[in-house]
Formats: structure tokens, C-alpha cells, sequence
């Protein structure tokens, strides 16, 4: 069955999150995902916030971006989210928007590099393992949390060009896809991904059994919904690739999901346009129209 999931996105202010969390969990939603755009909401803040507002739907975190962290501060605040919400904290990481991390001085060299590193030791960290590790950005000495989680707990990265996808083949235990891959990029990047994991077993690597791919799908709906979604398109320079996004009623918008699906998603999250009218509309369409439709 794929998941299916909306997200909150940070251009809401973070006061109207508890109503359209509690609408959320009350629905046929599975996930409801959160965004740590700079300079809008902090993702641990938002999710822990979600998640005690709720009881039942999965609350995503796409991403955290990993030169704003020290390793073992975002191990800290994912095993405390895992021990509080046993199962329901999806938690994603990634290189950052470079720009953005010139703004903050957190800027590096090779991105790639830091997010690998802070994969591996993340990973080991959540495991419960000690970690000593002296990297070109992570550096760790016996360093284990008290109170790691009492269960295994995924960690997903985000990706878009070749070396990360491969990458997080390799290193991570699912991947985020941005709403700027089509079906046909999602089928890349699972070969992708597959390429890294099975360079990752060669080396003996430690993965899960299955990787997760979550993929984000632009979606407008209501009398105005082929408007909103190409001026989306047209802001992210976006507006001439083809089949990119979905516009229309929950047919439509199913569809689209099912496309993805059957290209390898296990996830699909309804991404509104950052000037969607109605969120818990959004909402309510999602978990009310479309989730029927998907099977």
C-alpha cells in the first residue's frame, strides 16, 4: 500500500500547525511532513509540537540540513522524538541549500562529503553504538548516547543529483525525492539508489533490509488549480518539464500518485503550492478524496 501524505509548509505560520496536525491525525492521512526551510521553522521544534498534538499519523521532518548540526545533537533530538512517539518520527537529512549555508557561515567545501559522514555516525549513534571517528567535518571521541532509541530507527537523506542518490543508497535508509521529480526520475533514482546499496553490501556496510523512497507531488486542486500550479512551476523554473505536478480533482491527483507509485515510491506527500488558499482544505482533500482512491 503506498503511503500517502501532505505537507505543512513553512510559509504557514508555525501557530496554525496544531489545527492542521489535529485535522490530519484525525483523517485517513498517513503522514503529515514538515519543512526546515530557512529562515521559517526549526524541523525538531515543529514535529516534536505535531507530534504531541497527535496520536495515530506519522509526523516527517524533509530535512534537516546537516552543516547547521553537530552530529550528535541531531542524534539527541531524533532518539528523544523515537523514545517519546515510539514509530511515528520520520526523520530526513540532508546537505542544506547551499546559498542558505553561505548565508549562516556554515558553507563547506564538499557537501557530499559532510553528509556522508554525518550519515555513518548518525546511523551508528541511533544504534546505540559508541563512535570515535575523526572525519574531514565529523569528529567524535567515545561519544554514545544515554538514552538511545529502544528500537531501530530509519534515517532517511534527501537527494536530486547522481552522487547522492548513490549515496544514499549506500548510507542511508530511505531517501526524499523533491516535487521536481517526474515518474521517469524516480525510476533513475531507484537504479541509483540500488547501485549504491549494492556497493555498500560489497563493503559490508550495515542496511536495512528495504530502503524507503518518499517522493513530494506538487499538487493543486479547486477552481483556480491549473493557475496556481503553473505560476509554482514557472517561480522554480520548472515549467517546462513535462508531467511535472498534478492539477485538478482527486482522480487526477490520484493518478499522478499511482504513476509515481508504480515507479518506485512508497511514499507520495501532496506538496500545496505555497499560496494554497485553504491548507485544511488541502487536508481534508487528501485524506477524505484521494486517499480512497490510492491503493
Amino acid at each position: 500500500m503506498t503511503a500517502l501524505g501532505a505537507v505543512f509548509r513553512p510559509q504557514l505560520p508555525p501557530e496554525r500547525l496544531r489545527d492542521i496536525a489535529r485535522l490530519a491525525d484525525a483523517s485517513a492521512l498517513d503522514e503529515l511532513w514538515l519543512w526546515e526551510d530557512c529562515f521559517r521553522e526549526g524541523g525538531i521544534s515543529t514535529a516534536a509540537a505535531a507530534l504531541a498534538w497527535t496520536e495515530r499519523v506519522k509526523v516527517g521532518v524533509g530535512l534537516l540540513p546537516v552543516p547547521l548540526r553537530n552530529v550528535a545533537i541531531t542524534a539527541m533530538e531524533v532518539a528523544s522524538l523515537h523514545r517519546m512517539f515510539p514509530g511515528r518520527a520520520v526523520v530526513g537529512i540532508g546537505h542544506g541549500v547551499q546559498d542558505w549555508m553561505g548565508q549562516v557561515g556554515a558553507r563547506v567545501e564538499s557537501p557530499v562529503t559532510l553528509l556522508r559522514e554525518h550519515l555513518v555516525a548518525l546511523r551508528a549513534l541511533l544504534r546505540g553504538e559508541r563512535v570515535s571517528t575523526e572525519g574531514r567535518y565529523v569528529r567524535l571521541d567515545d561519544v554514545g548516547l544515554d538514552w538511545p532509541p529502544a528500537t531501530p530507527v530509519p534515517v532517511l537523506a534527501g537527494a536530486t543529483g547522481p552522487r547522492t542518490l548513490r549515496l544514499t543508497g549506500e548510507a542511508a535508509d530511505g531517501t526524499i525525492l523533491t516535487a521536481s521529480t517526474t515518474a521517469d526520475g524516480v525510476r533513475r533514482a531507484r537504479q541509483l539508489i540500488d547501485e549504491g546499496r549494492e556497493a555498500a553490501l560489497r563493503s559490508g556496510a550495515h542496511l536495512t533490509e528495504s530502503h524507503r523512497v518518499v517522493v513530494y507531488l506538487l499538487t493543486a486542486t479547486g477552481p483556480d488549480a491549473a493557475r496556481r500550479l503553473r505560476a509554482e512551476l514557472g517561480d522554480e523554473g520548472l515549467q517546462d518539464v513535462p508531467d511535472l505536478g498534478v492539477a485538478g480533482d482527486a482522480g487526477a491527483v490520484a493518478k499522478a500518485v499511482q504513476r509515481l507509485a508504480e515507479a518506485g515510491a512508497d511514499a507520495v506527500i501532496l506538496q500545496p503550492t505555497g499560496d494554497e488558499p485553504d491548507p485544511e482544505g488541502f487536508v481534508r482533500f487528501a485524506a477524505e478524496e484521494v486517499r480512497p482512491l490510492v491503493p
